[in-house]
């Protein structure tokens, strides 16, 4: 896909150009298409020179969607239609970062267990709700593999080694990469709260889990501190201590980010993201966004799509 992520192409043809090298001959080989025929752009601004363009595959083949960023620009009908070709044919598909959208606006994923980058997942579940979402680093479902971005495309790929020619030589691939702790489908894509907000207080992160799960319907300070058996003065104290803001503060901040998400990767209107945000108005939605983040949603959104603002 056009801008497409350098890290996860990179991340899924070196674990088979290794396997090669470590097996002493060809067990994989694969070719580079695009819609533009002779070479892919990507976000880093890299050229890749390209095989051919959207001939259709052999049924033996597995067909993999690299995205990156913008991949609901570069998604175009001749590519969706493609897809939706090869599938018919039997071809095995996957996708690699923000390429599960492509997948998902095909049609392909309906019914289907699937798993995109973390920072897509908002506006993946927003747009396709018959995608059935899965927080993991990679997902496969029959015919379909997804894996969420960045290296998680090495342990897909190891997956796929270690099935077709065993253990060992999965191993082995994995020791060339100094790729230490291969990972299984049920590892999660972010850090665990606590590495993430650089805390490790088991209260405190119950309770900002509790946020995270709860961005639609907010709970109230004074609910969050009797669920956690603490008084609400304690939890403003705990927030202030360790996250440097007050907890209404903090809860707000995550719930504009995942209303930031919705706003640049989707076509929901800026009152319905308000609204998926635990926002009840659009002036109150419009007034807490421009001072986190410095201008309205409506003038945020008009920028990204270059219009006049």
């Amino acid at each position: 896909m056009d801008r497409f992520t350098m890290i996860s192409f990179a991340a899924a043809i070196e674990p088979l150009r290794l396997a090669n090298r470590l097996a002493g001959r060809e067990l994989y080989s694969w070719r580079l298409i695009g819609p533009a025929g002779f070479e892919a752009v990507c976000s880093n601004g890299a050229r890749i020179a390209l095989d051919g363009g959207l001939e259709d595959c052999a049924r033996e083949d597995t067909i993999i969607v690299c995205g990156g960023v913008d991949v609901k620009r570069a998604t175009t009908k001749a590519i969706l239609g493609w897809l939706r070709r090869q599938a018919r044919r039997g071809a095995r598909l996957g996708a690699l970062c923000t390429g599960a959208r492509v997948l998902a606006e095909a049609g392909l994923l309906d019914g289907r267990r699937a798993t995109i980058h973390w920072e897509n997942q908002d506006g993946l579940a927003e747009e396709f709700p018959d995608v059935l979402l899965i927080h993991s680093v990679f997902v496969e479902d029959g015919n379909f593999l997804t894996a969420a971005g960045g290296t998680a495309a090495i342990d897909l790929m190891l997956r796929q080694i270690a099935r077709d020619q065993g253990n060992d030589l999965a191993a082995g691939v994995a020791d060339q990469m100094i790729h230490t702790a291969i990972r299984s489908e049920s590892d999660q894509q972010r850090l665990s709260i606590p590495t993430r907000i650089g805390v490790r207080h088991p209260r405190l992160a119950a309770i900002v889990a509790r946020m995270e799960a709860n961005l639609e319907d907010p709970i109230s300070p004074a609910r969050l501190a009797a669920d956690a058996q603490i008084s609400p003065r304690q939890l403003e104290r705990l927030f202030a201590r360790y996250m440097g803001r007050s907890p209404k503060r903090y809860y707000m901040e995550i719930r504009l980010e995942r209303a930031r998400n919705l706003l640049l990767q989707t076509d929901m209107s800026v009152m319905e993201i308000g609204l998926a945000c635990g926002f009840a108005s659009a002036a109150h939605f419009a007034k807490s966004y421009r001072a986190i983040y410095g201008a309205t949603p409506y003038r945020e959104r008009n920028a990204q799509a270059g219009l006049p603002l």
